[in-house]
């Protein structure tokens, strides 16, 4: 769960807004991710994986809402203003 809140801790002020015209939306999280050091691997059923130094992996998807979210899966959720995410773990 510390990996979950070092994440917040970031989304709460990422490096860059998000911005649509830019990016889309998983190439933002995973810069962001990487601009702060974490390994963001790739991952078959989710949009990335991030990796911890003990080798253990966490499956992230990203979205814009937070309705109808896949419970097996750990979200990433940008609010409309792209200032903003929630690091949403899995339940």
């Amino acid at each position: 769960m510390q990996l979950i809140n070092v994440m917040q801790t970031l989304f709460d002020r990422p490096p860059i807004p998000f911005d649509p015209n830019r990016q889309s939306l998983k190439s933002w999280a995973k810069f962001c991710l990487q601009d702060r050091g974490f390994k963001v691997i790739y991952a078959q059923n989710a949009d990335f994986a991030v990796e911890t130094n003990t080798g253990e992996k966490a499956y992230f998807k990203v979205n814009t809402s937070a309705e109808n979210l896949d419970p097996k899966m750990g979200w990433i959720v940008v609010d409309a203003s792209g200032q903003k995410a929630t690091v949403i773990a899995v339940m």
